[in-house]
């Protein structure tokens, strides 16, 4: 029996996530990115994490064809970056103070943290992909989350 449509959305809104900004390159090394709230760790030996890419989504046909991708876990004064790199937008990275990861992709500087992952795994589900990336490098730095919860964005108390 399957669950109805409204009440799935209503209970999974009820589990925050932290936003993620996922980026990779494509064949031609122009940088593509978009705002990712389905990642997840998913092993610490080795070093798993995955991310849920919509089938129908501009990233979808980059993330089938790369070799790697970064995470950026955002800041929580990073709401319009997320809503960025959500929307339509021509050049998402304009403007945007970044450096390059080993791997060469873009990490967004004021992120919370960054990650470099090689993938290792593409697996079909529903009307997403799953893929699996083995972190490479990564690092941490000071500052809060930004949330999505119940439809919208929010942060932890202070």
């Amino acid at each position: 029996m399957s669950t109805d449509a409204d009440l799935f959305r209503a209970v999974l809104g009820r589990f925050a996530t932290g936003v993620t900004i996922v980026t990779a390159r494509d064949t031609d090394g122009r940088d593509h990115g978009m705002t990712v709230s389905a990642f997840s760790s998913l092993s610490l030996d080795p070093p798993l994490v995955l991310v849920c890419i919509d089938v129908l989504s501009t990233m979808a046909p980059i993330m089938h064809r790369a070799n790697s991708f970064a995470v950026n876990i955002l800041r929580d004064d990073h709401e319009a970056i997320s809503r960025r790199f959500a929307d339509d937008v021509d050049d998402r990275f304009a403007d945007l103070a970044s450096t390059r990861s080993a791997l060469g992709h873009v990490w967004l500087t004021g992120a919370v943290g960054t990650l470099d992952c090689r993938i290792v795994g593409r697996h079909p589900a529903g009307d997403h992909v799953i893929v699996v990336g083995e972190v490479q490098s990564g690092a941490a730095y000071d500052g809060r989350p930004l949330l999505y919860f119940r439809g919208g964005y929010t942060q932890l108390e202070r």
